[in-house]
């Protein structure tokens, strides 16, 4: 436990030493490259508007992130499971994912004018279901044919074999993809945020600092953004100990 928390907290507090180092080392002054010392007033000066946009990126990303877990994890059955249609959504997904998710806020926004939020979510959703069905689909369909074999003769049903067999197998893929997506959906959430703004969540004050030239502001908001992005990691990283805690004492 000691170096599951030391080890991630003292590489956090080196990295923000080099940050300070090599501003001071350039002379940059906080206009052209803020430091860590820098941000302390930052969040003692909006702390209200961090708390508030904080909570506004971080519930929106959820959402996002619990539709692209549904969304994800059924295609990635179909996928897995039906080699006809694994043939046929994959080029679709592919060609879909190369798109850049920035050219498409304006077309969300377009879509559904004044609908922040429901533009936020879906966002957060597009940018990260396609690593989720793409784990779950190869999880699947690399899942041993004979152990579905025994378990047909057995007179096991399609569930049950999906339950005791398919299921556990793909775990350590699914939790391995959705620690991409998090950060995936944070970026979406972004998006939107900032292309399109609606003065909601951090995004937007992310905004509000480069329109004011406050670039101790901007860093701050990143730092915020990046702490998010961790705290939703190590919550997954949780649930993965819960549910496939196995799978890491293997590899162990």
């Amino acid at each position: 436990m000691l170096r599951r928390i030391g080890v991630p907290v003292l590489a956090i507090l080196a990295f923000l030493a080099l940050w300070e180092a090599l501003v001071w080392w350039n002379g940059w002054p906080n206009y052209v490259m803020a430091s860590p010392s820098d941000l302390p007033a930052a969040y003692g000066r909006f702390w209200e508007l961090f708390l508030l946009g904080g909570w506004q990126t971080l519930w929106r990303t959820v959402a996002g992130l619990a539709i692209a877990v549904v969304v994800g994890t059924l295609l990635g059955m179909v996928m897995g499971f039906s080699r006809v249609a694994r043939d046929a959504l994959y080029p679709l997904l592919v060609g879909f994912n190369a798109v850049p998710k920035a050219t498409l806020v304006p077309v969300v926004s377009l879509l559904f004018i004044g609908q922040h939020d429901f533009n936020t979510v879906l966002m957060a959703f597009l940018i990260s279901f396609f690593p989720i069905a793409v784990s779950v689909g190869i999880g699947l369909s690399t899942l041993e044919p004979e152990y579905r074999d025994i378990l047909r003769a057995l007179g096991a049903s399609r569930v049950t074999i999906f339950r005791k067999i398919a299921l556990p197998k793909t775990l350590p893929e699914f939790f391995g993809a959705l620690k991409v997506a998090v950060t995936l959906a944070f970026i979406g959430t972004n998006l939107v945020e900032i292309v399109s703004p609606h003065g909601k969540g951090l995004g937007a004050l992310f905004q509000s600092g480069a329109t004011n030239g406050d670039y101790p502001l901007m860093f701050a908001v990143l730092i915020a953004l990046a702490a998010l992005g961790i705290v939703l990691y190590y919550a997954v990283v949780t649930l993965e100990r819960t549910f496939a805690g196995w799978a890491e004492r293997e590899a162990t």
